[in-house]
């Protein structure tokens, strides 16, 4: 991975291969986590992983294929018909951080994903941990 000045946040962390394996190491978590797993709908996880990979390809400073193939992301209401509790809030960060730990990125790019993550993660918590909705 070697950056060159004017690279955008995407290319200077490696590009598409990074993303790749980042969101493929946090569905590996995800897969294994009964609770967060059943906000996943679809039997394959497939489909998920290559809309956050997408997601964050392009949150990140890469493709547009996201709102290109979606629409904007929007990602309070795609939520929505989840109950997002704490609890789950917590489990995703636990699987997207530990997916951030497989990766060797420098410092400051990791700190500032870790952070975008953070922040993300608590915007999408619309219930209470007994599901009430807030």
């Amino acid at each position: 991975m070697f950056a060159q000045p004017g690279d955008s946040f995407y290319e200077q962390v490696g590009g598409h291969e990074t993303f790749v394996r980042l969101v493929r190491a946090f569905y590996e978590g995800v897969a294994q986590d009964e609770p967060l797993r059943a906000l996943y709908p679809e039997e394959d996880l497939g489909p998920a992983e290559v809309r956050l990979r997408m997601f964050l390809e392009q949150y990140f400073g890469g493709p547009h294929t996201y709102s290109e193939q979606r629409g904007h992301p929007r990602l309070r209401m795609r939520h929505v018909p989840y109950a997002v509790t704490p609890d789950m809030r917590d489990r995703w960060m636990r699987h997207m951080l530990a997916a951030m730990d497989t990766l060797d990125l420098p410092e400051a790019h990791d700190a500032a994903m870790r952070q975008y993550f953070t922040r993300a993660a608590d915007m999408m918590i619309n219930a209470d941990d007994e599901g009430q909705r807030l």
